[in-house]
């Protein structure tokens, strides 16, 4: 069972970057949509709920860190399949309280570095608000990492935040390794200190080209979706 800390350093002065952002996802759980009721990103969400149901439509999407599963219903009304993914049980009971299609969806319990995934049964790979949060150093193998998840030729698609002063909590702090962090508070008053990068659009197509092909950004006023393909 996870143990929850009230402060950064308070009960997990040894945490990695990683064991912070899991712990802080739990806690968050409860409040973690109510992202989604900014007044000024509702046009972007109408036309991301829009965008991705269509990249979406017909095919078996494997989705890792699925979270409350907000895009995974999104998905399920028109994808053959939903295979969601998160390490976080707290998440993963509210993601099983959404209504989806009969039979058109599956959660499952597991680490988005490793999903407890065999064969290559998925055509697409979709990750919301996931890039950010995996450090530098470890992007380019993570990047790889996913290719064996799904069939040769398969669709994948991240999404997440782009930057913007007023609308995003402001970052505090930049490591060696150039990765910048955030410090966010819960309502139940704990503080924490997230993992939060903003890549540029070179920096994604850059990325991505070396392990896929066709990459393409569309930039919204607070997101950022990327598509490509894996290799055939």
């Amino acid at each position: 069972m996870v143990e929850f800390y009230s402060g950064i350093h308070s009960l997990y002065p040894c945490a990695t970057a990683m064991d912070k952002l899991a712990i802080y996802y739990a806690q968050r759980a409860a409040e973690y949509e109510r992202v989604y009721a900014k007044l000024e990103r509702q046009a972007d969400l109408a036309a991301l709920r829009t965008r991705i149901g269509r990249l979406s439509a017909g095919r078996k999407v494997l989705e890792l860190a699925c979270g409350t599963g907000y895009w995974t219903e999104v998905m399920a009304a028109g994808a053959a399949l939903v295979t969601a993914i998160d390490v976080n049980e707290q998440v993963l009971r509210i993601a099983r309280t959404k209504s989806y299609p009969q039979g058109r969806v599956q959660i499952v319990s597991g680490d988005c570095y490793a999903p407890p995934i065999a064969g290559r049964s998925h055509d697409a790979l979709f990750a919301g608000f996931w890039w950010s949060h995996v450090p530098l150093a470890r992007l380019d193998s993570f990047l790889e990492s996913i290719l064996p998840l799904i069939a040769p030729g398969g669709l994948i698609a991240f999404l997440d935040n782009r930057y913007v002063t007023g609308s995003s909590t402001a970052i505090a702090r930049q490591d060696a390794e150039g990765n910048t962090y955030q410090i966010r508070k819960l309502e139940d008053g704990s503080t924490h200190e997230v993992l939060k990068n903003f890549p540029t659009v070179s920096e994604l197509i850059q990325r991505v080209s070396l392990v896929g092909w066709g990459a393409n950004v569309e930039l919204f006023q607070h997101y950022w979706l990327l598509s490509y393909w894996a290799p055939k």
